[in-house]
């Protein structure tokens, strides 16, 4: 997890507060205050469009330029039967730290 993604899932519980806040409060007439509740909801949603395409879509067009993987599964790996090193993209041939063949990822063992 990426402090990216951290500083979003913040955001977002901070923003989705303000639409608990809005549900839970009572007012004396009605049981929910129906204008501040749907205010309530076009604000998180508003915000939330916000935070996607100008943090997360730049961010995540940025790191695929880099060639890494964000918000989403990252690439096929596989374990080395020898070392036991977990982090193998899944067509490599050799380990890169033992250098021992790697079975294709197609094979029955």
């Amino acid at each position: 997890m990426t402090w990216l993604s951290f500083a979003i899932g913040l955001i977002v519980v901070l923003a989705f507060s303000t639409l608990i806040k809005a549900f839970t409060d009572f007012n004396q007439k009605t049981f929910l205050d129906f204008g501040s509740f749907i205010s309530a909801v076009i604000y998180f949603v508003v915000f939330m469009l916000v935070v996607y395409f100008l943090i997360v879509t730049p961010y995540k067009r940025i790191m695929a330029r880099k060639g890494a993987s964000v918000f989403g599964e990252g690439p096929a790996v596989k374990t080395c039967p020898a070392c036991l090193s977990n982090d193998l993209p899944a067509a490599a041939t050799k380990c890169k730290y033992c250098g021992t063949d790697q079975p294709l990822a197609g094979a029955a063992a």
